[in-house]
Protein backbone atom coordinates (compact mmCIF):
# COMPACT_ATOMS: atom_id res chain seq x y z
CA UNK A 1 0.00 0.00 0.00
CA UNK A 2 1.09 3.60 -0.75
CA UNK A 3 1.95 5.49 2.31
CA UNK A 4 -0.11 8.76 2.17
CA UNK A 5 0.42 12.35 1.32
CA UNK A 6 -0.06 14.76 4.34
CA UNK A 7 -0.44 18.42 3.07
CA UNK A 8 -0.05 20.83 5.60
CA UNK A 9 0.62 22.30 8.97
CA UNK A 10 -2.05 20.14 10.67
CA UNK A 11 -2.25 17.27 8.64
CA UNK A 12 0.45 15.32 10.66
CA UNK A 13 1.17 11.24 10.32
CA UNK A 14 -1.02 10.50 13.67
CA UNK A 15 -4.06 12.02 11.69
CA UNK A 16 -3.51 9.34 9.36
CA UNK A 17 -2.54 6.52 11.52
CA UNK A 18 -5.74 6.95 13.85
CA UNK A 19 -8.23 9.05 12.38
CA UNK A 20 -8.20 9.97 8.88
CA UNK A 21 -8.39 6.63 7.47
CA UNK A 22 -5.56 5.39 5.32
CA UNK A 23 -2.98 3.81 7.28
CA UNK A 24 0.67 2.26 6.33
CA UNK A 25 0.44 -1.00 8.09
CA UNK A 26 2.85 -3.71 7.17
CA UNK A 27 2.37 -7.49 6.92
CA UNK A 28 4.08 -8.23 10.12
CA UNK A 29 4.67 -10.98 12.59
CA UNK A 30 3.27 -13.42 10.30
CA UNK A 31 0.29 -12.07 8.95
CA UNK A 32 1.90 -12.06 5.25
CA UNK A 33 0.50 -15.71 5.42
CA UNK A 34 -3.19 -14.10 5.35
CA UNK A 35 -2.86 -12.17 2.03
CA UNK A 36 -3.45 -13.30 -1.18
CA UNK A 37 -0.56 -13.83 -3.98
CA UNK A 38 0.67 -10.56 -6.27
CA UNK A 39 -3.08 -9.62 -8.39
CA UNK A 40 -3.40 -7.02 -10.65
CA UNK A 41 -3.98 -4.55 -7.95
CA UNK A 42 -0.01 -4.87 -6.79
CA UNK A 43 1.28 -2.99 -9.88
CA UNK A 44 -1.56 -0.27 -9.66
CA UNK A 45 -0.30 2.89 -7.92
CA UNK A 46 -2.36 3.91 -4.65
CA UNK A 47 -2.22 7.19 -3.16
CA UNK A 48 -3.98 8.64 -0.36
CA UNK A 49 -4.02 12.73 -0.04
CA UNK A 50 -5.13 13.69 3.47
CA UNK A 51 -5.40 18.01 4.53
CA UNK A 52 -7.07 19.34 7.83
CA UNK A 53 -7.53 22.83 8.61
CA UNK A 54 -6.44 23.68 12.42
CA UNK A 55 -10.00 23.97 12.78
CA UNK A 56 -10.75 20.40 11.93
CA UNK A 57 -8.11 19.22 13.65
CA UNK A 58 -8.66 20.86 16.65
CA UNK A 59 -12.28 18.94 17.11
CA UNK A 60 -10.21 15.67 16.91
CA UNK A 61 -6.07 15.91 18.37
CA UNK A 62 -7.22 15.26 21.75
CA UNK A 63 -8.33 11.83 20.60
CA UNK A 64 -5.75 11.26 18.40
CA UNK A 65 -3.26 11.87 21.29
CA UNK A 66 -5.56 9.46 23.46
CA UNK A 67 -4.69 6.28 20.61
CA UNK A 68 -1.10 7.42 20.46
CA UNK A 69 -0.44 7.15 24.32
CA UNK A 70 -2.49 4.42 24.85
CA UNK A 71 -0.13 2.67 22.15
CA UNK A 72 3.07 4.45 23.98
CA UNK A 73 3.84 6.21 20.84
CA UNK A 74 4.80 9.71 22.14
CA UNK A 75 6.10 11.51 19.59
CA UNK A 76 2.96 10.76 17.27
CA UNK A 77 1.02 12.14 20.24
CA UNK A 78 3.35 15.14 20.80
CA UNK A 79 3.64 15.89 17.27
CA UNK A 80 -0.52 16.17 17.30
CA UNK A 81 -0.23 18.37 20.60
CA UNK A 82 2.25 20.30 19.62
CA UNK A 83 0.08 22.06 17.09
CA UNK A 84 -2.27 23.65 19.56
CA UNK A 85 0.58 24.92 22.26
CA UNK A 86 -0.05 28.12 22.31
CA UNK A 87 -3.88 28.12 22.12
CA UNK A 88 -3.51 26.10 25.51
CA UNK A 89 -1.28 28.52 27.28
CA UNK A 90 -4.06 31.56 26.39
CA UNK A 91 -6.59 29.96 27.66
Amino acid sequence: MQAPFFIGEYSSEPLGDYYAGPNHVLPTNGTARFFSALSVDDFIKKSSIIYYSKEALADVYKEIDFFAQAEQLTAHANSVKIRFEEDEIQE
